[in-house]
């Protein structure tokens, strides 16, 4: 990129994740340079999916406590999701997502198919989502699932009507995006439509 140099970058917080600011100068469109500052949160991406099944026309989801969304709005705290996870160190994002599937909603699928990737929230984060379909039936369930108390997981599984699924994005129950995205998409390539 032309328009862009000098970036400096100051670690703000190393807790959970890495907070920066980074300052860098930039030239718009009319030719003026400004020096800009941004904070950036890196922790790192995701992959996340959505188990269907077609003979039963339901979708697995989670629920689960989210700070973030509890201090935005004290009646958000509970959000109803697409199983996910972080990828850790070097792992595929079907490797991870294959191992989170099992973790968190106890299926054991050895197969998933991406079908999109997206910036969560890309003026803030560097967090892409890898973003995935399976189908699953009864037999591929190998745990009761939950997550991980070494992660201080607490995790509730739901198995549902997609239906059911789609009408909680329209009354707004379910407004986390990576979960609108793929029950959006089962809704347009018609996954759940029984052959």
């Amino acid at each position: 990129m032309d328009n862009l140099k000098n970036i400096t970058k100051t670690t703000l917080s190393k807790e959970w994740a890495r907070l920066d600011r980074i300052d860098y100068d930039y030239q718009f469109k009319n030719g003026e340079w400004k020096r800009l500052s941004r904070e950036c949160y890196n922790r790192g991406n995701g992959a996340a999916i959505l188990l269907y099944n077609v003979k039963k026309q339901t979708v697995i989801l989670t629920k689960q406590f989210r700070m973030p969304a509890y201090e935005n709005n004290k009646n958000e705290g509970m959000s109803i999701e697409a199983c996910a996870g972080a990828i850790d160190n070097n792992d595929k994002p079907l490797e991870t997502i294959i191992r989170e599937t099992e973790e968190e909603v106890g299926y054991k699928i050895s197969n998933a198919q991406q079908v999109l990737t997206a910036y969560t929230s890309p003026g803030a984060l560097t967090e892409k989502m890898f973003l995935f379909i399976a189908e699953y039936n009864e037999s591929m369930k190998v745990s009761k699932g939950g997550g991980l108390e070494s992660e201080d997981e607490d995790i509730e599984i739901l198995e549902l009507p997609f239906s059911k699924a789609i009408e909680l994005v329209k009354n707004e129950e379910i407004i986390d995006a990576k979960t609108i995205m793929l029950l959006q998409y089962a809704q347009i390539n018609e996954l759940l439509i029984p052959v």
